[in-house]
C-alpha cells in the first residue's frame, strides 16, 4: 500500500516539474527585465493570461524625491497621481506578430503623462520600442536592454 502510495507520489512531483520546465522552456524572449533607454529606471516585461505582453517598473535609480517615494505626478487623472511609479503598470497589450515583432499595445511615459500607441521589436538583447500617435512613422523609439 505505501509503495502504490509513493509511487502516485512520485508521478505527481514529476508531472508539476515537468509542466513548470515545459512553462519556462516557452517563455518569450521579452519576457525579461529591462533597462529604459536612460538607464533609470526597470521594466519587468511579463505574459499576462490574455496572451499579451504588459510591463511595470520594478526599480528606480532614484525611487525617493523629497524624501518621499516618486509618484506618477503627470498622470492626466488627478486620483492617480499618488500612485507609486514603482509597481505602475506602463507597458500594455503588446501582441507577438512574428518571431521578434509586436503591435497594437500602449505605453505610458510617467514623465509627461501622456499614453502612446506602441510597437516593439527584437534585436537580440535591444527591445526597440516605438510609440506613436496616429501612424508609426510619426513617434519616438525607444531603446530598452536587459538588465543585470
Amino acid at each position: 500500500m505505501y509503495r502504490q502510495m509513493f509511487s502516485k507520489f512520485l508521478f505527481f512531483v514529476a508531472v508539476i516539474v515537468c509542466s513548470q520546465l515545459r512553462a519556462f522552456a516557452q517563455q518569450d524572449p521579452i519576457e525579461k527585465v529591462w533597462y529604459n533607454q536612460e538607464k533609470t529606471s526597470k521594466i519587468h516585461v511579463y505574459k499576462a493570461k490574455d496572451g499579451r505582453f504588459y510591463g511595470k517598473i520594478v526599480w528606480l535609480k532614484e525611487p525617493v524625491r523629497n524624501g518621499k517615494a516618486r509618484v506618477d505626478e503627470f498622470n492626466p487623472e488627478e486620483a492617480n497621481r499618488n500612485t507609486p511609479l514603482i509597481g505602475l503598470l506602463i507597458l500594455k497589450g503588446l501582441e507577438k506578430d512574428g518571431d521578434n515583432e509586436y503591435h497594437n499595445g500602449k505605453i505610458y511615459d510617467p514623465k509627461n503623462g501622456k499614453t502612446y500607441s506602441c510597437r516593439a521589436t527584437l534585436n537580440g538583447n535591444v527591445l526597440n520600442l516605438r510609440g506613436f500617435v496616429g501612424i508609426s512613422l510619426i513617434g519616438r523609439t525607444s531603446q530598452w536592454t536587459i538588465a543585470d
